[in-house]
């Protein structure tokens, strides 16, 4: 037998605890409806196990050799060996049945604050903000300006005089400035788990695409819908969600024409008549002759006109007023002459 083939056969031998974990990782793959890679690097195991139970109920964190991992996502069924590109380094594989911008948000939010270790660069400018340090006074004032902040004693305490950028973003952190940053309690980074990628429905997401605001979205979708509406009435295309309005807008423009050509109708017939008196009322105001006038209408001041959305929004107020001067009228035998000249103006 060559060397060759023994060689072969002995590659052909996989560790059953080896095949156990891979079935595990696949039927973990494929229970969950979005599956995602995330970076663990520089996460203590406490940390890490408290962000699991964190995440229990809503999503699943398992961490595997990342050999392992990537045959998995190789067995797995729907295309998940897209993922395996992201397979290096320290990661994890999280599964969730909520969707990736959900999933994406969830774990941006349980980030949390963590000091800087020498070496690690720095994830954002390095600020050290102005006030008392609340330290006495000593060498850590020495050691505060040989890092670039603005410090001096005063009043029987270090202070920082004013915000003093210590370390732009994308910087390697020296040991002097992470003992600095350690003594004043300031925690520059974030820990937590960082989502590299999601595989959903066939979809692949990257981290940028997720990182959006929902606010901002939600305000968005609101003022599309808002606009869609209005070009729907406005373009008279009656859908379920506009068919009151195209309705309600298609009686108001009837009663404004109704009102405008003096058509003759029992829902407009109190507002024709108020629009008449109007108009007579304003006619009589510009006749200088008092004699060519019934008496009624003699020194009568202008009424406004009332316009068709006045019109629309008080006919019970155009009705009751109405019904008034009606009564007014009959009860009083001495207008009798008036509406003889009511009469004779409108033949």
């Amino acid at each position: 037998m060559s060397a060759g083939t023994d060689l072969e056969r002995k590659t052909e031998v996989i560790p059953e605890w080896k095949r156990e974990e891979v079935d595990a990782l696949v039927e973990l793959l494929e229970q969950y409806e979005s599956v995602g890679i995330v970076n663990i690097a520089g996460i203590p195991s406490k940390q890490l196990q408290e962000m699991r139970r964190d995440l229990h109920g809503n999503a699943e964190l398992r961490v595997s050799r990342n050999t392992l991992i990537a045959r998995s996502l190789e067995n797995a069924e729907g295309g998940l060996d897209e993922l395996t590109d992201l397979v290096t380094g320290q990661i994890g594989i999280i599964g969730t049945d909520d969707n990736p911008f959900g999933l994406y948000k969830e774990l941006e939010a349980s980030k949390t604050p963590a000091p800087i270790n020498p070496g690690e660069v720095a994830p954002n400018e390095i600020v050290i903000a102005e006030g008392d340090t609340g330290i006495d006074p000593g060498p850590f004032v020495g050691e505060l300006q040989q890092v670039g902040a603005n410090a001096r004693i005063e009043d029987g305490s270090i202070r920082v005089l004013e915000d003093s950028q210590v370390l732009d973003a994308g910087e390697e952190v020296d040991a002097q400035l992470a003992n600095v940053l350690s003594e004043l309690g300031i925690e520059p980074k974030e820990v937590g788990l960082d989502l590299r990628g999601v595989y959903s429905e066939g979809v692949f997401f990257d981290p940028e695409e997720l990182a959006i605001d929902i606010e901002q979205y939600r305000t968005d979708i609101q003022s599309a819908a808002a606009a869609g509406r209005n070009l729907s009435i406005n373009a008279v295309y009656p859908t379920t969600q506009t068919a009151d309005g195209l309705l309600s807008k298609a009686s108001t423009e009837a009663r404004s024409l109704g009102l405008f050509a003096a058509i003759e109708s029992p829902d407009i017939a109190d507002d024709l008549v108020s629009k008449a008196d109007a108009q007579m009322r304003a006619l009589a105001a510009v006749i200088d002759d008092d004699e060519a006038l019934p008496e009624e209408l003699r020194g009568v001041e202008v009424a406004p006109a009332p316009t068709e959305s006045e019109s629309s929004d008080d006919d019970d107020d155009s009705v009751d007023e109405q019904e008034t001067e009606t009564e007014d009228v009959d009860d009083d035998d001495d207008d009798d002459d008036g509406a003889e000249g009511l009469g004779a103006m409108f033949g």
